[in-house]
């Protein structure tokens, strides 16, 4: 193996004698966890967040930044033959992405919300309209103004209070996923200097409008841990404490309910979840356990009305669908109403004033199913193509008939619809636009099987151009995956 790099060496130094891979001190450093032991000759590369953020480097950040300048050099020069091929292929990419862009406006409390993007900047720009789409445009947040002068900048978790009043959002400035929540009033554009560290970017509101619930993360592990009550306004050292996860094997956060209704809690691990609910106009109180955690047991909850409505995997490997009344939502109260199916995997849920939408996967396609409250009747959204991905997209209204989703295929690019519940009559929104050109009509998607060794089919979703479909071999790009319950889906 020796001899093998030592070839490589000098076929470098051969082409270019200027070309010497950069080296790095190696300072081992040991380090024992659940009883294994194991060295580490690079941890001290290793710097904390004050380090990264520090206007004056020490001498550590130095050397690791020196390092990196080294390695960027010596890459530089390898493949500067490369130059004109790099920008040639750059060029072909950005020429795909469409400059001047804007996303689906989607209804939620009397305005609607939708982001859009401005040739030449890097940022999208957050806005609203009230009302009607034909009203005056509110921006919320030019992140483009808002990162000027950092290295790095990333918003996440918009969120306006009930009232439309307040957003809150988070920034993270240094690349950890540690963002700052601020607060902007969006009637006078006032932003609060009190701000809130060291969190995962996401609030919830409770109905008071001045109350919020947020997730504090661990600065050494990462997770997110803890769940906090703070008043906007106020300073966070006085924020309580409603939750803390002492499983370091979980994930927490917190949501509101589409219903509006309830705060919930949540937390995950790899095969157990469980949740907390606490009444949207009783931010003070306490958090209630919804049903006591088990072993292996994944669930999730929508709040509709008087109920719960749970999509579990309890004796069902596929899921099936349950409900429970919200005043004892304890398990042994639950009831069924979509059983479990062994050809079916129930994925998700979206729940409106007269419909239940379930997101369901049936021999290997994602589709969706229509279920009415008042008459009970049920039906399936019906695609042309034979391979395809159908996700239910953004939903935020309850009192509405309209269903949004996305679909896309291997030729399809990805759509918005809008979808009447009620008349079955679809209404594309947006789709995606490929430019550089792109004929939809020169390809052709289909869907075979092959026979496993066990006699499973296993589904394949082909794309190819119409002129090369004969019966002569043609080349083929394959790719399979299968593990961890994880699919790929045809796009």
């Amino acid at each position: 193996m020796k001899h093998y790099f030592i070839t490589i060496a000098l076929i470098m130094s051969s082409c270019n004698k200027s070309l010497i891979p950069p080296e790095v001190a190696k300072t081992p450093h040991k380090m024992t966890i659940h009883g294994d032991t194991r060295v580490d000759n690079y941890y001290w590369m290793r710097l904390n967040d004050e380090q990264k953020s520090a206007k004056k480097y020490d001498a550590q950040t130095r050397d690791v930044l020196d390092y990196i300048h080294a390695e960027r050099d010596y890459t530089k020069s390898s493949l500067a033959h490369t130059e004109k091929l790099q920008e040639k292929l750059f060029d072909e990419i950005v020429g795909r992405i469409k400059k001047d862009d804007e996303s689906v406006p989607y209804l939620d409390n009397g305005y609607y919300y939708y982001r859009r993007f401005e040739a030449e900047k890097e940022y999208a720009i957050y806005c609203r309209k009230p009302g009607s789409l034909d009203n005056q445009e509110e921006v919320m947040l030019d992140v483009n103004i808002l990162a000027d002068g950092y290295d790095y900048f990333a918003v996440s978790g918009l969120t306006v209070s009930p009232d439309n009043q307040w957003l809150a959002y988070g920034v993270d400035t240094l690349s950890r996923r540690f963002y700052t929540i601020h607060f902007k009033n969006l009637f006078t554009g006032e932003v609060l200097d009190k701000t809130i560290p060291n969190t995962t970017g996401s609030v919830a509101w409770a109905n008071d409008n001045k109350t919020i619930f947020y997730t504090l993360k661990n600065k050494v592990t990462l997770l997110s841990e803890k769940i906090y009550r703070h008043k906007v306004g106020s300073d966070s050292v006085q924020d309580v404490m409603v939750y803390k996860e002492d499983d370091e094997t979980y994930y927490t956060g917190v949501y509101r309910s589409k219903s509006g209704e309830y705060i919930i809690i949540w937390n995950s691990s790899t095969l157990v979840n469980d949740y907390h609910i606490l009444r949207s106009d009783n931010p003070e109180g306490d958090f209630v356990n919804f049903t006591p955690r088990g072993t292996e047991h994944e669930y999730s909850i929508e709040h509709y009305r008087d109920k719960f409505y749970i999509l579990t995997n309890w004796n069902a490997k596929n899921n099936r669908l349950m409900e429970v009344g919200e005043s004892f939502t304890g398990m042994a109260n639950w009831e069924e109403v979509v059983p479990h199916r062994s050809d079916v995997h129930l994925l998700g849920l979206e729940v409106f004033k007269d419909h239940l939408v379930l997101n369901e996967r049936k021999n290997g396609l994602r589709g969706l199913w229509i279920m009415n409250h008042k008459t009970s009747h049920d039906k399936q959204i019906q695609f042309d193509e034979a391979t395809y991905t159908a996700r239910i997209s953004v939903n935020e209204e309850f009192n509405t008939d309209i269903l949004r989703y996305s679909y896309t295929s291997m030729v399809t690019p990805r759509s918005t619809f809008d979808y009447n519940m009620n008349t079955g009559e679809k209404t594309l929104m947006k789709q995606q636009e490929v430019m550089g050109g792109y004929d939809q009509d020169a390809y052709y998607t289909e869907r075979l099987y092959a026979t496993a060794r066990d006699g499973k089919l296993i589904p394949i979703s082909l794309v190819y151009q119409k002129e090369l479909r004969s019966n002569v071999p043609q080349s083929l790009l394959l790719y399979a995956y299968g593990s961890y319950g994880s699919t790929n889906d045809p796009y």
